[in-house]
């Protein structure tokens, strides 16, 4: 197997790779490993389920163009400076 080096890499994004590699569990050596497989392997990651609905619409309907209603200033805020209790 090959060896990489990676010189001059920012301290934000070392300290960043070494949570994501405790939060999953592994070395940041494996967690680099991983990120560098699922960046070249073509593969977008896996979508939450809103972003899966909103592109099946998409594809559905071609998309929507909803008209937005005017806003309108809201209300006062309640006064709670009265005596009264």
């Amino acid at each position: 197997m090959a060896m990489l080096t990676i010189r001059n890499l920012d301290d934000d994004v070392k300290k960043r790779l070494r949570r994501r590699a405790a939060k999953h569990g592994c070395s940041m050596e494996e967690e680099a490993r991983q990120i560098l497989r699922q960046a070249l392997s073509g593969k977008t990651p896996e979508k939450g389920l809103a972003s899966r609905i909103h592109q099946k619409v998409i594809e559905t309907t071609g998309g929507l163009e909803l008209e937005l209603p005017a806003r309108s200033q809201p209300r006062a805020a309640p006064d709670f400076s009265g005596g009264n209790a």
